[in-house]
């Protein structure tokens, strides 16, 4: 029989992964570097905290939990200054950004 943990670590674990994917789609389907690395920037920052909120939901608490809850904080904090560096870099390299009427790239 499944416990209320058991069900609620794993609508978050799956919503992580729907992000995840969502996050590959926009990757996949977007004409250009920039709306590529904000798709893929904003939905893996967020799918990689929803599964790990799920893993810290199933484990209870710990010392694993506070390990966890470091390793999230950091997720929060790398995964959008690393998006913007590498954003910047590029622009300052002379990338443009894809414009309506363009040829995808």
């Amino acid at each position: 029989m499944f416990s209320i943990i058991n069900i609620i670590a794993t609508i978050l674990i799956a919503g992580g992964a729907f992000f995840m994917v969502t996050g590959v789609v926009g990757l996949l389907r977007f004409p250009d570097f920039y709306t590529r690395l904000h798709a893929t920037g904003k939905c893996d920052t967020l799918g990689e905290v929803l599964v790990i909120v799920g893993c810290m939901v199933y484990q209870g608490w710990s010392f694993i939990t506070i390990k966890l809850f470091f390793l999230m904080f950091f997720i929060f904090l790398a995964n959008p200054v690393g998006t913007h560096a590498i954003m910047k870099a590029a622009y300052l390299t002379g990338l443009k950004p894809w414009k309506k009427g363009e040829e995808r790239r």
